[in-house]
């Protein structure tokens, strides 16, 4: 079976005879800034990085405010708890992380707290992610250093 690029670069294959020279050139930088930015899209932001690595060590603890605190202790600063419900709505939107609701205490005048787990693709953005950003990184010394 073939995937959409397969089938998408057929369809352009095809289509390449039909136009000249010049036109093949527009075609091939249209094509190529669609493909760049579909890989940059995939990558995670780094504050993204930082709430699925939360969840990771928290593990069956990851809820809402233990991985606000576990983001900032990570990141060595405040960091506002909108932008961490934000991003975990976010994260489960994306099929990265997937949530449960369970059943309030009286510690908490018997709220419900969500509990966030991270998903198999979650794992796998992660784990790009990292190998992406090991990739950028290969043959530059660290930590930088100014030469004059």
């Amino acid at each position: 079976m073939r995937t959409s690029g397969q089938r998408q670069a057929s369809v352009i294959c095809r289509e390449r005879s039909r136009f000249t020279q010049r036109s093949l050139f527009e075609l091939d930088k249209v094509y190529a800034h669609i493909y760049n930015v579909g890989i940059v899209a995939e990558l995670l932001g780094t504050f993204e990085q930082a709430v699925l690595l939360a969840v990771v060590r928290l593990a069956m603890d990851a809820y809402g405010r233990a991985i606000l605190r576990d983001v900032g202790a990570c990141l060595k600063r405040e960091v506002p708890a909108g932008a961490v419900y934000a991003t975990l709505d976010r994260l489960e939107g994306k099929a990265l992380i997937s949530s449960r609701l369970e059943e309030g205490t009286p510690v908490r005048s018997g709220r419900a707290r969500r509990y966030y787990r991270i998903t198999a693709a979650g794992v796998n953005a992660l784990n790009e992610s990292k190998a992406a950003l090991d990739e950028m990184w290969r043959g530059t010394q660290w930590p930088l250093g100014w030469q004059v």
